[in-house]
């Protein structure tokens, strides 16, 4: 649990305890949105200069397609578990973002193989990439289905804007957009672009997650007075969700790492792109709920145990 002693995670605690503590600690709006497209574009960069060396190979293939998998299976697992407890909207909602990924998450699941020295593809950027819209389309359809259901006369949300919203946001494009450079580019381009997608990015990272923890504890308000299974299911789904990603990457034969970083994907959850979309799509639902289990307990816990667990597992499945 080295994890611990890492200074990205320390400052992410120490954000949580300013929130806790009501101090008047926090990130202007836009520097915290450049830090948010800096990881980004210098994790699409590492992702590309990663292929243009390997190529596109038979595992890439697979451990792409066990993304868009479980980018599918988990929305349709959670929501038949949470419709049993909840109304159908909030249960199309919470079952979109965790079916979709959190790229903060993910990102410090990367650095802390950089530490540990495991090996990783960087074709996990673009997978994390591909498990964005899936979840997000699933749960419109699914709340579109209940809208009619429950009023034949309602009309649904149009598909063609809600598509649109979902493969067009501006921080898929980066990222993907990132990688195509950096495949390109190879090398040279490496070797120009070190200096700010490699030298920097700890400081960046150790930064932005300062401000994620102040956000995480402004978002513990929005449990208050939630039902039970929402609290359970914000620690219990990313757990399920990571065994899920274990069983199938061992299975595949997939490397370590990507084993890793397949289970942080699946155990992660939205807290940006799918809570942008469902505001217009959903109305019917309170965001406080779904960003109260997001970011106030999931992220949180995949941060400080989360990733350190499933790293631990991981290596004891794969004899490490």
């Amino acid at each position: 649990m080295t994890e611990f002693l890492d200074p990205a995670i320390l400052f992410f605690i120490f954000g949580v305890f300013a929130g806790v503590v009501k101090s008047n600690l926090e990130i202007p709006q836009p520097i915290a949105r450049f830090l948010s497209l800096y990881l980004l574009m210098a994790l699409g960069l590492k992702g590309g200069f990663a292929l243009h060396h390997s190529g596109f190979t038979l595992e890439i293939a697979i451990a792409l397609g066990l993304a868009i998998f479980l980018a599918v299976i988990i929305p349709l697992m959670g929501y038949a578990v949470l419709k049993t407890k909840l109304n159908r909207y909030d249960s199309a909602a919470i079952a979109a973002t965790y079916g979709s990924v959190s790229a903060v998450t993910f990102i410090t699941a990367t650095q802390a193989l950089d530490q540990f020295g495991i090996e990783f593809g960087g074709h996990m950027a673009a997978a994390m990439a591909l498990m964005e819209s899936p979840a997000i389309i699933l749960a419109i359809l699914l709340a579109n289905k209940a809208r009619v259901s429950s009023n034949p006369a309602a009309k649904s949300v149009g598909m063609p804007k809600i598509l649109h919203e979902s493969f067009t946001d501006g921080a898929q494009l980066l990222l993907l957009g990132s990688m195509i450079v950096g495949i390109v580019s190879g090398d040279a381009g490496q070797a120009i672009m070190a200096p700010f997608s490699i030298d920097l990015f700890k400081g960046m990272l150790a930064f932005f997650l300062l401000d994620m923890g102040l956000q995480a504890a402004k978002n513990f308000d929005g449990l208050k007075g939630k039902p039970p299974i929402t609290l359970f299911y914000a620690i219990g789904a990313p757990l399920v969700h990571a065994a899920l990603a274990l069983f199938l990457s061992t299975i595949a034969g997939l490397s370590l790492g990507d084993t890793i970083l397949l289970m942080v994907l699946a155990a992660s959850a939205s807290y940006i792109a799918v809570p942008d979309v469902l505001r217009h799509a959903l109305p019917e639902v309170n965001p406080a709920l779904y960003m109260g289990m997001s970011l106030g307990i999931t992220f949180p816990f995949n941060i400080i145990l989360g990733i350190p667990l499933y790293t631990y597992v991981a290596k004891l499945v794969h004899g490490f």
